[in-house]
Formats: structure tokens, sequence, C-alpha cells
């Protein structure tokens, strides 16, 4: 099965085409971040017209690079939510006009779906079940991953997602955007003995996260300090090490309870390398298989809509042709 995969859910247009005997046969990234930069944040109006600016395009490019037509496709799978309810619609829009004109089915994906399931892009993916640490910049989640489709939540955020708490420190500290990327690279100059934060939760019961504190801390830290260029790396670096030590910890804490021995690291902030480093470390010492995905697949990409949806397409589901619907808010364990 010949499968085209579209991702709009925020500022990246991506597309890709996947095929169920050989794997991933190309694939196309478009960022907005020089369009977002100048205002410090993606700006919703100004997301949903790039995508339809660049998505045809791109569109043709993949074809090409795959060697095949429009009229090649088995199917097409689009991520049908959550996330920007305008960014969805022109990549909704456009897997619907193209089944139509080539009269093949569609199916909406789910974009958190998408990202647990990125490692199966790689040449050595881990088998069901296992566990799944889900952390971007809408969302910091525990997962227990039994097969496709069957998901079940054992941590959640409860505020502010480790993504979402990198971004905003980083514009406290006056790093631009995207922040987390650059906060992290700015970290790797900090003196990670000048300040220690405090890790959340850590010394309570239960997986649940909670990264709005942490980030108040940082800004307190940052008001009574000198502010030098040396002082907000050391900040970042503290910063950083408290998300990176709480998430391992809650890591480890969630697989002796679940005892799994795969874990599977996803979304956007899965390219830390530092978390990487710190979660190859633990799971060494547990004896526990550790999983990602390329750098490449951890931000948003066709790539992993096109896998998910070739496997739902197998298995038979398809898109009511007579209605349809985005879902900017979809929970996880609603699929």
């Amino acid at each position: 099965m010949l499968v085209l995969g579209i991702e709009t859910s925020c500022d990246e247009t991506g597309i890709a085409v996947y095929d169920a005997a050989r794997g991933l046969l190309a694939h196309g990234i478009h960022t907005q971040t020089d369009i977002h930069a100048k205002f410090g944040g993606v700006v919703p109006d100004q997301a949903s017209r790039d995508h339809v600016r660049k998505i045809i395009p791109m569109l043709e490019a993949v074809l090409n690079e795959a060697g095949i037509k429009g009229s090649d496709l088995n199917g097409i799978a689009y991520t049908q939510g959550p996330g920007l309810s305008g960014a969805l619609l022109v990549g909704a829009m456009l897997a619907r006009a193209l089944g139509f004109a080539y009269g093949v089915p569609t199916i909406g994906v789910h974009h958190l779906e998408g990202h647990i399931l990125a490692p199966y892009l790689e040449p050595d993916p881990p088998s069901f079940p296992f566990l799944a640490l889900l952390v971007s910049g809408g969302h910091t989640e525990l997962v227990k991953v039994e097969g496709v489709g069957k998901y079940k939540i054992i941590g959640d955020t409860l505020d502010d997602a480790a993504g979402e708490a990198f971004d905003k420190t980083a514009r406290l500290l006056g790093l631009g955007y995207p922040g987390g990327a650059l906060l992290a690279k700015f970290a790797e100059q900090g003196n990670p003995e000048h300040f220690h934060f405090p890790r959340p939760m850590v010394n309570r019961p239960g997986l649940d996260f909670s990264f709005s504190g942490l980030k108040t801390f940082a800004l307190h830290t940052f008001e009574a300090s000198d502010k030098s260029e040396q002082t907000k790396a050391d900040i970042a670096r503290a910063f950083e090490d408290a998300v990176v030590e709480t998430l391992v910890i809650k890591c480890r804490r969630a697989l002796a309870e679940t005892h799994y021995q795969r874990l599977v690291i996803a979304g956007g902030v899965s390219a830390n390398r530092s978390l990487r480093h710190a979660l190859e470390v633990m799971c060494q010492k547990q004896e526990v298989k550790l999983y990602f995905p390329r750098l490449e697949f951890c931000t948003d990409n066709g790539a992993m809509i096109a896998y998910v949806g070739c496997q739902r397409l197998l298995a038979g589901e398809r898109d009511d042709m007579n209605r349809m619907q985005v879902y900017p808010r979809w929970g996880l364990e609603e699929l």
C-alpha cells in the first residue's frame, strides 16, 4: 500500500510518501520559524496562510522524489488533530480533495499517535508493549502503548508542558524563538554548579508533571541575578538540568510500575541531547532498551503521519466521505 502523509498541525508543513513494503520513499519538511520569530511565537493565521502557499509545491516535489504520480497512491493520511484549527483544515481539505480526485480512501491521524510511532520509521523499531515519553511544546505524557490505537496515559502535565516551559524560560533570558533549542545550546556554556533548581513533584507519589513552578523559579533567580551573559547561561543550564532529571526520574518510576523493558521518547523535546544522554544512561542501568526517532522525525513531519495512516488503512479504517472534521483538542485516549 502506497500512502501519502500530510502534516499541517502547527508551524511545519510536512509531506511524505510511505510504502507498506518498501518503507519511507520520500519526505519534505518546511518550517515557518522565520515567519513567527518576529512575533516571539506562532501566529495561527500566519501559519495557515503559509501552509497554503507551501503545500502544493512540496507535494509535487515529494512525489517527484519518490518517483510516483498521484494516481499511483492507494490512500492519503492527514493530521486531523490536535493542533491549530486553521492549519489542520489546510491539510484536511487537500487530503480529501486528492482522495476524491484519485478515488482512494483518506484517513485522519492523531498527531500524538504519529509521534509515538515515529520510531517505526527506523530500521530497529520497538515491539509492543512499551512505555512512551511524549515530550513537546504542548504535551508531556507517559503513555502505556500496547499496540496501534491502544494507549493509556499514566502520567500527564498539570500545567505547562516541558517544551512550553523551555520556550518561556528562553524568552525570559532573551534568547529568541524558537526558544527550546536555543536554550539547550546556551546551556552548554553554563556552570552546572552555580544554581540548583528544584525537581518538581519528584518527591510526591505518581507520574504527573508540573513545570510552571520551575519556570517561576527561573524568573525569580534571573531577577535577583546580575543578568550577565554567563549568569544567564548558568540559569539556562540549571533549568535544563532540572527538567531532564525530572523526566528521567518519572520514566524510571513508570518503568518500575509497568515492568516494561522498552522505552520510546518522542516529540520535539526528544531532540534535546542532554535528555537523550540521561535516558540512555538510565536505561543501561535498568537494562531497558531505549528507542527514539532520528532528529528530523522528532519535530512535526509527514513521515510519521504517512506511517500511521498506512497501518490504519491496512486495518480497514476509512474516513466517512460524507463529513469532514478536524479536532484542535483531541485526547490520545479517545482513539
